[in-house]
């Protein structure tokens, strides 16, 4: 071969492989930081500061409202403050760590609406099909996955009428009641729903516990091997996981979730179905997580910005639902992404504010409201902030 025929060729296939790069390849991703810019951005969020006032505000919270948990507040994707308070175990005295890992309750859903909007950007699925695509026998007509991820199904909540098939908590007909034994009963009863298709928002358990389901029916894993090979394996989330009754796996830092006495919390009915709750993380994995929508490694940016945007406009009002998000968009104060949870004694705060990066993690163990109170450590953050209202418990 001629020296000109080979740089030919040579050059052919670098212009192919070029040529050839994925829309995925293309992606935007986190481009790793230096040292010396992580120093500039703290002095320039006079982080220093703001720890000191921060851990002041905490242990205040701990010795006034009774706090028990983990927290994390980072701006501009650094870490201000991050610091355990109590105990894993209140029975074993075990203390906690940043490396405890918690049930996020309903801020699970976050990640079960990425699962879907993850699918719909490989073209697995479409946001307009209905649930009879994937379960033909599904008695509730009109319900496409957009109004699952909306909550704007009109569907019942799962919780407050599955109870009575179930001989004692979490078993059904002798095994789990889980998500097949849920979409089993609610498909058997036919239950009322509570409106029409898309008539009105109504936050219910039963759309994301459904949104597992199809995961499971789309991909043919487990809604757990899903989440562990797609999200939290390539996000780096190592201790975070999905609850799985029939595994066999120790996680070595799970807590235990305790009522506000400090006892533990009885099996609970229904822990057993996921989707909707049911995922444990850390503090630390969850700012992973939070970070990852500042770059296109899982989702489209344009997606990104449909699971942004609220769908429920049939009541004036800045609190809004997108794809698994609530949103607090005012029109002056800097738009809102967050979401909260609630089960079992353990209580979940993720408030996530775009415009200047600013993210709070509060994971608690032991049933305790003050977990939803942030307004104090808004104003430490000196971020012009409006009145907040996260206080739910979801």
């Amino acid at each position: 071969m001629s020296q000109f025929k080979y740089v030919f060729l040579l050059f052919s296939v670098l212009f192919i492989c070029c040529a050839s790069e994925t829309s995925e390849d293309k992606r935007e991703k986190a481009v790793p930081i230096s040292q010396d810019s992580i120093n500039k951005i703290l002095v320039e969020i006079n982080a220093s500061e703001k720890a000191k006032s921060l851990d002041t505000l905490f242990k205040n919270k701990v010795k006034l409202a009774g706090f028990n948990g983990c927290v994390l507040v980072a701006q501009r994707g650094q870490i201000i403050y991050q610091k355990a308070f109590g105990l894993s175990n209140f029975k074993t005295k075990d203390s906690l760590t940043l490396n405890s890992s918690f049930q996020l309750a309903s801020a699970s859903k976050t990640f079960t609406a990425t699962a879907i909007l993850m699918l719909a950007d490989q073209g697995k699925l479409a946001l307009t099909d209905k649930v009879q695509k994937f379960f033909p026998a599904f008695p509730y007509q009109g319900i496409t996955i957009k109004l699952l991820l909306s909550h704007r199904s009109g569907l019942f909540n799962y919780i407050y009428c599955c109870e009575q098939d179930c001989e004692k908590p979490n078993k059904f007909k002798k095994g789990v009641f889980d998500n097949a034994a849920m979409m089993e009963i609610i498909t058997t009863h036919k239950y009322d729903v509570h409106a029409k298709p898309d008539k009105k928002f109504e936050y219910s358990n039963t759309n994301y516990a459904i949104l597992a389901c199809i995961v499971e029916k789309v991909s043919g894993l487990s809604f757990a091997d899903y989440m562990e090979q797609n999200i939290f394996k390539p996000l780096g989330m190592k201790d975070t996981w999905v609850h799985n009754p029939k595994g066999n796996a120790v996680h070595k830092n799970k807590t235990m979730g305790h009522k506000a006495s400090g006892t533990f919390e009885d099996e609970t009915y229904a822990d057993d179905v996921v989707g909707d709750k049911g995922i444990y993380s850390t503090v630390e994995d969850m700012l992973k997580w939070d970070q990852s929508f500042y770059t296109e490694n899982l989702l489209k940016k344009t997606t990104i910005e449909q699971a942004f945007t609220g769908y429920s406009n049939e009541q004036k009002g800045k609190r809004n639902y997108g794809y698994g998000w609530r949103i607090t968009d005012d029109g002056k104060a800097p738009k809102v992404i967050y979401h909260n949870g609630w089960w079992h004694g353990y209580n979940t705060l993720f408030f996530r504010r775009p415009s200047d990066q600013t993210t709070i993690i509060v994971l608690g163990n032991k049933y305790n409201r003050s977990t939803y109170q942030i307004q104090g450590v808004l104003s430490i953050l000196n971020t012009n902030s409006s009145p907040t209202d996260f206080e739910g418990a979801e």
